[in-house]
């Protein structure tokens, strides 16, 4: 199964935009096309509504033989998880009642009730684990779901247009990158204060100040 080209819908745009190892719940939804940033096809997203999911890991793997999950993490707060009553798997969203969940190193060991032996695990390798978005952690001032800015229509402060958000690149320790398609091709977008200006998802609009070096030489 291929995984999405990046790995949450959550981008907590404090300004100084990141969501990284900052973000509450990395998470975007595989099952919903445009939720998560895709170039594939078109290369455009148009909004999507609000999920009622977020994914926040990935089955790699049997651990032991008694059901026990080994999980890539996609939140950073994986501890969270197992204190949670339910997290839902696969594209059907089927709903697991948490037995215990621990961090090691770096990916989650995880007990479901109803998954007790190693051929139930296996079964679910490779899925997606999900929270209810009722149970995600709210998002405080000025973070956002990378869903809510696929599609924003990217402006100077001088008011040239150009073009669209078609994918968010989260880098570990690092600010995010909007990845933007237009008339002037591909530009990257660094999320920080002094290039982000404004977010307005009820326009769909960001604007942000074009500082030197942001464009090719050739724009």
């Amino acid at each position: 199964m291929a995984a999405p080209s990046t790995r949450c819908v959550r981008c907590p745009v404090s300004w100084a935009p990141r969501w990284g190892r900052r973000s509450r719940w990395r998470s975007y939804d595989p099952g919903h096309p445009g939720l998560e940033s895709n170039r594939a096809g078109s290369g455009s997203l148009m909004k999507q509504p609000e999920p009622r999911y977020l994914a926040v890991g990935r089955v790699l793997r049997p651990h032991g033989v008694r059901g026990e999950l080994r999980v890539e993490i996609l939140t950073d707060y994986p501890e969270r998880l197992a204190t949670l009553p339910y997290l839902y798997v696969g594209s059907d969203y089927r709903r697991y009642a948490v037995k215990q969940g621990r961090v090691h190193h770096d990916v989650l060991l995880l007990e479901l009730v109803g998954c007790e032996d190693r051929n139930a695990a296996e079964l679910l390798r490779g899925m997606w684990l999900y929270v209810a978005l009722e149970d995600a952690i709210p998002l405080e001032t000025d973070e956002y779901y990378h869903f809510q800015l696929a599609g924003l229509q990217v402006e100077t402060t001088t008011g040239e247009a150009l073009g669209e958000i078609v994918e968010v690149l989260a880098l570990p320790n690092a600010n995010d990158v909007y990845i933007v398609h237009g008339a002037r091709g591909e530009i990257l977008i660094p999320g920080v204060r002094e290039v982000v200006k404004e977010l307005d998802l009820t326009t769909g609009r960001m604007v942000i100040n074009l500082l030197p070096g942001l464009l090719s030489p050739t724009d």
